[in-house]
């Protein structure tokens, strides 16, 4: 089948390739995103595949309709950035990737905890200066924590065992309860008990409609003060402006982002010789307890490999008519 991949840099024609070489796919890599604009790159091409900031509206659905694609697939789990409805009607099949590796985000969840309790990255740059002072940089014990998770599906899962054997008390919130979790004695509680009780809230549940903006204003003032709030999930998860509100009042203590709502425009690109025009994210990055990182949470070996894999057998199942498990 030929494929039309968007939004790729090197490393997705490394492992695509090397996935590929059994599945004999002709691959077409594009390095712009998917629009309506770009859509017509698709040209030829039977299916495109896309990630997680490529913008598949109605309107982008229908150029790719009227030029033959009926299939896409995701190279990620989300996929909030599709008019699913859309594709249905316009009889275009979607796949995606459910799991590729929970431990690579889970972990690097963990890390960005580790990295704002401990102040590690003020830490290494005042060494690298010759400053070896530790005023500022007092951490606390994880050890007899409360950690609330929200959404534990697999990702939320490898969170809960990490922090379970930091010694952490673990908590949670999902409308699904899983039993993975209960077997190592997480308590379930809604969402107001979990605000209210949590040293250390992780968001690790999809972006739909009931989820925007679930951290918002009100969230945040059930909060203990000084919690440290982490999003590996969904930028729009977080009411932002909401959040700066709350940094600035120190109701947040810090605040770990792997994602952002306005991120399309700034992520997986390098942009360290313009001008940032985006003052909410120039806004985040004045605040010393604040870690961004640019969506890089899913990017290990093993994902990457999972996620191409996956991918390619995907689109190998429609092509051949088979049924896909992983089809929304």
């Amino acid at each position: 089948m030929k494929v039309a991949i968007f939004s790729t840099k090197s490393y997705d024609r490394q492992f695509f390739t090397v996935a590929n070489e059994q599945y004999h796919h002709e691959l077409i890599f594009l390095e712009p995103r998917l629009n309506r604009q770009t859509a017509l790159l698709a040209t030829d091409a039977i299916a495109v595949c896309i990630f997680v900031n490529d913008q598949v509206d109605r309107a982008t659905l229908e150029v790719l309709a009227k030029n033959g694609i009926r299939l896409i697939a995701l190279r990620c789990a989300g996929y909030n950035n599709v008019d699913v409805q859309a594709a249905k009607t316009l009889g275009i099949k979607l796949v995606r990737v459910p799991a590729y590796s929970p431990y690579a985000i889970a972990e690097h969840t963990v890390g960005l905890i580790l990295v704002l309790n401990r102040k590690l990255h003020r830490a290494y740059n005042r060494v690298r200066e010759g400053n070896f002072s530790l005023a500022g940089l007092l951490g606390f014990d994880l050890h007899g924590r409360t950690i609330g998770i929200i959404g534990t599906g697999k990702i939320g899962q490898v969170v809960a065992q990490i922090m379970t054997g930091f010694g952490c008390k673990v908590i949670a919130y999902d409308i699904h309860r899983n039993p993975e979790c209960e077997a190592i004695s997480v308590e379930y509680m809604d969402l107001p008990q979990l605000f209210s009780q949590s040293d250390i809230i992780t968001l690790h549940c999809a972006l739909n409609p009931q989820t925007y903006h679930l951290v918002n204003k009100d969230a945040i003032a059930q909060m203990k003060p000084h919690a440290m709030l982490i999003n590996t999930g969904r930028g729009a998860l977080i009411d932002t402006e909401a959040i700066i509100t709350a940094l600035k009042s120190s109701q947040i203590g810090a605040l770990g982002l792997d994602v952002y709502e306005q991120e399309s425009e700034l992520f997986f690109d390098d942009h360290s010789d313009q001008i940032l025009l985006d003052d909410t994210f120039a806004r985040l990055m004045t605040f010393p307890n604040v870690m961004i990182t640019g969506h890089q949470a899913f990017f290990t070996e093993e994902a990457m490999h999972a996620i191409a894999e996956v991918t390619l057998s995907n689109i190998t199942q429609v092509e051949q008519g088979q049924t896909c498990a992983n089809e929304i």
